[in-house]
Formats: structure tokens, sequence, C-alpha cells
């Protein structure tokens, strides 16, 4: 998307009022730390971040309630999922010494433009959604290593889920590939022609629609003379609903599906439900009402004033990354380099009873699981486990 200046410096100006500056003295006892919730917050892409800002407010609660020695103050960082933001944002965070953590970043752009300064301030960070194979890639420039972790499966793995999800009860399936040119839309993409040639599956066609495209019917053109019955769509809710409904409108009859980017109740609105049902999506997360204690979904409740966090995207996996940070300021590590040492060596307890620690580069040992979702009767439902 483009953003021009004034927009930039205002979103920097409300990081600045957001995270703040607390004094520190080298004598007194820690009473309290900081953890930053970096994600979208506003513009098309806000419902993902403010999703997932109800697994950190919900964990932090509980913490909190707990009356620890030290206490967390939860501070948030709207990136708005834009690289050209984050980059903007992300050297105010990283030179506020109270900042102990960065739950995020949530998108693989905004992370990639944070790594320079989070990695030159020995600033950890443990995202909840960014899935490009490549941040934890040391072979790759785009990697965040050794600060960036995150809790949840990359799209090497989401992209073959979402490969055979796509097709399945498709007789015959004639698939065609649409990106929207971002970072990780180009990974999900190009793991999906791996999984596909695998399946002996070779797309029609395949295309870029970048982000902020107005005008699809060139687009949907193409896609209906291929003669494609399966369209995949690796990018994001706002475009990709855009995409669908002009997918529709044109007369495109068959099956839809798309990744984690597009799991949020606005590729719905955006689309329209009648051209959203039977969408077929994934992503790399558990839906917290089914894995969380009772305990916890009341925690939530108070934390969020909202009755049940069903049909919020995240909310398991931030409520995850923000509790690896929680564990280890419990074990008094109330430091940068304490916290980045913790993370990185350290075994977590996650949502559902689960234990994890991480590779040398930032993933769970052991790998995660992608869940399997459709759009039915106008909303999203959970549908298992990818196998």
């Amino acid at each position: 998307m483009n953003k021009n200046t004034k927009r930039i410096l205002g979103v920097v100006g409300a990081v600045v009022l957001s995270v703040g500056t607390l004094a520190t003295s080298t004598q007194a006892a820690v009473t309290s730390v900081t953890l930053v919730f970096q994600g979208p917050l506003t513009g098309g892409d806000a419902e993902t971040g403010q999703d997932e800002l109800l697994g950190a407010k919900t964990a932090v609660a509980i913490y909190n309630d707990s009356n620890p020695k030290v206490k967390v103050v939860l501070k948030t960082a709207d990136d708005q999922g834009d690289e050209a933001v984050a980059g903007t944002v992300a050297p105010g965070i990283a030179s506020n010494k109270a900042v102990v953590g960065i739950i995020g970043p949530a998108y693989s752009g905004a992370s990639i433009a944070s790594f320079p300064s989070y990695k030159s301030a020995g600033l950890t960070m443990v995202s909840p959604s960014a899935t490009r194979v490549t941040l934890t890639n040391p072979k790759s420039v785009d990697n965040g290593f050794p600060f960036f972790h995150r809790v949840l499966a990359n799209d090497s793995v989401q992209a073959p889920a979402l490969a055979k999800w796509a097709i399945s009860g498709t007789a015959s399936p004639k698939v065609y590939l649409v990106d929207d040119t971002k970072a990780y839309s180009t990974g999900l993409r190009d793991y999906m022609m791996a999984q596909l040639a695998a399946q002996g599956t070779t797309p029609l066609g395949k295309d870029q629609a970048p982000q902020g495209t107005s005008d699809y019917t060139s687009l949907v053109a193409k896609v209906k003379s291929s003669g494609a019955n399966v369209v995949i769509y690796c990018g994001y809710a706002p475009d990709g609903a855009k995409f669908l409904k002009a997918l529709r409108d044109g007369g495109f009859t068959g099956q839809f599906a798309s990744g984690d980017g597009s799991l949020v109740s606005t590729f719905i609105t955006g689309a329209g439900a009648a051209n959203a049902n039977g969408a077929k999506l994934t992503a790399a997360a558990v839906p917290f009402e089914l894995i969380a204690t009772k305990d916890q979904l009341a925690a939530f409740t108070k934390a969020t004033g909202l009755a049940s966090p069903a049909g919020h995207t995240y909310v398991t996996e931030t409520f995850n990354a923000t509790n690896i940070y929680l564990q280890c300021i419990e074990k008094g590590k109330v430091t940068r380099p304490g916290i980045q040492s913790c993370v990185s060596t350290g075994s977590f307890n996650l949502a559902g009873g689960k234990t994890i620690t991480f590779s040398r580069y930032g993933e769970i040992n052991g790998g995660a699981p992608v869940g399997l979702f459709s759009i039915t009767a106008g909303a999203i439902k959970y549908e298992g486990l990818a196998k």
C-alpha cells in the first residue's frame, strides 16, 4: 500500500505516546517492565492486529492478577502491517530501555523492516503470526537471528496444507495461483508451487495483483479463459475479498482458497457473505475457545470485555507468545540480555498443556499445527487440523 509522509509521521507520534519513557535506576530493584505488541491496529489489516491483541491482554492480565514481584506493562505499536511504517516505528521502540520484548511483529514484511532496529538493540521478538520461511533461515538476508522467534508453523508447513485443502473435494482440479507481491505472499506462493508439483498438479496459470489493485477485470478474464476450477490466493484479506468478489461477479463458480492472511471476518464482509461462502482457508492457528481452560476463558472476558474469543484469529498464538515472556519474567529475567537468553534456551508451557523449546534459529522444535477453516453460513468455521 502507498503511505504518505503525513500518515507515517502520525504513526510515529502515536507509537512514541504509546510506548512512552519510563525512568529506571540501576540502584533500584526492578518493579515493572514493558512488553510491546506490534502489529496492524489501524488500516485495512487492523482486524488481525486487534484480534491478536486480545491474547496479549489476557495473558498479561492473568499474570498481573497473580501479584508478581515484577509487574508487566503492555504497550502497543501500530505498524499497520506495512513494512514502510514498521521501519519508522521500530527505532523508537528499540530506544526505549523499559521495553524488554516485542510480542510480534505480526506480519512478515513488517518483521523484516523491524529487524535492523531490534537486532542492534538486542531486543527479543516472539511473533504470533509472521510465517515467511526466510525469517528463520540463516542463509537469508531476511533472517532475524538470534532475536526472532515464532510460536507457529511457517509457510513451508502452511503451504502444503493449503494446497491439499484447496483442491480437496474438487474433481480433476485445475489450479490458478495469484499473489499480492508482498513478502508473506510470495513465500507462501513458492512453497505452494512445490507442493502442487509433488501432488502432480501443474497450475494452469499464476499471476500477481499488487495490494491496492482497484480493477481485477483482466485478471478475472485470464482465470476464466484458463479453464481453472480452483483459485488459490496468497495475500491479505482486504485485497483477497475484492478479488473474490470480482471473480464471482465475473461468473467464476469454482473453488476459492487462501491462507491465514485472509482469515478475518472483514474478508467475508468485503467479498460479501454469498460470495465468500464455501471458501477454504488455512492458518497455523488453533481457536482459543477450543484449547483454553475455563479460568483462561473467564480471564479473557474480564480482560477484553468480550463474551468469547470465537471468531477472533491468532488469540491462542498471541497468548502463547506473551506467556513466553511472562514465564521468563517470573524467573527474574528483567533485562534484554536476560530475556533473550531465557527465550532462546528455555522450556515453555503453552495453552492446552503443550511444552515447547525453540531451535537455534527461532522455530518451535518438533513443529506446530496448521488449522483448516471454511466460510460457512457467512462465518469462519474451524474444520480441524491438517494432516
